[in-house]
C-alpha cells in the first residue's frame, strides 16, 4: 500500500515537478508553479486530474478559462489543450493523477525549463507498459 498525506508532501515540494508515485495505469505527481509561472500550453494523450492545494490560478482548458484555487480540481480530457498559470503572489501547489503516466518514474525536475529540455530530449518518457 502506498499512503501519502499529500496535501503536506505537495506543500513541502520545492520543485517543479516531481513523480511521486507510477502504476502501471497512473502516475501520482505533485507540483509547485512559482509567481508568474506556468505549466506552458500542451496537449497530452492521457487524461489528468489536477487537484489545487494552495496558492491562486487561472485553469485554461480547450479555450475555456476559470480561476483555481486551494480545494479545486481540475479535469483535463485527453487531447484537450491546457495551460495553468500562477497569477498571485505565492506559489500555485498541486497534485495532479495521469492515466496512464505521462512521465518518467521518478522524474524530478527542479524547473520548468528543465523539465521542457528533459522533454524535448526525450528523456522523461513514462515506463513502457
Amino acid at each position: 500500500m502506498e499512503h501519502y498525506t499529500i496535501a503536506t508532501i505537495a506543500e513541502k515540494n520545492p520543485d517543479f515537478r516531481q513523480v511521486l508515485w507510477t502504476g502501471k495505469h497512473t502516475q501520482l505527481v505533485v507540483m509547485t508553479i512559482p509567481p508568474g509561472g506556468e505549466i506552458g500550453e500542451e496537449v497530452h494523450e492521457v487524461d489528468q486530474i489536477l487537484t489545487f492545494v494552495s496558492g491562486v490560478g487561472e485553469a485554461k482548458v480547450s479555450g475555456q478559462t476559470r480561476k483555481v484555487a486551494q480545494g479545486d480540481l481540475v479535469v483535463v480530457p485527453a487531447g484537450h489543450k491546457h495551460n495553468f498559470v500562477n497569477d498571485g503572489p505565492n506559489p500555485l501547489v498541486l497534485y495532479t493523477v495521469y492515466g496512464p503516466p505521462e512521465h518518467a518514474e521518478g522524474a524530478v525536475h527542479k524547473t520548468k525549463e528543465e523539465a521542457d529540455k528533459l522533454e524535448e530530449a526525450g528523456k522523461d518518457e513514462p515506463p513502457a507498459s
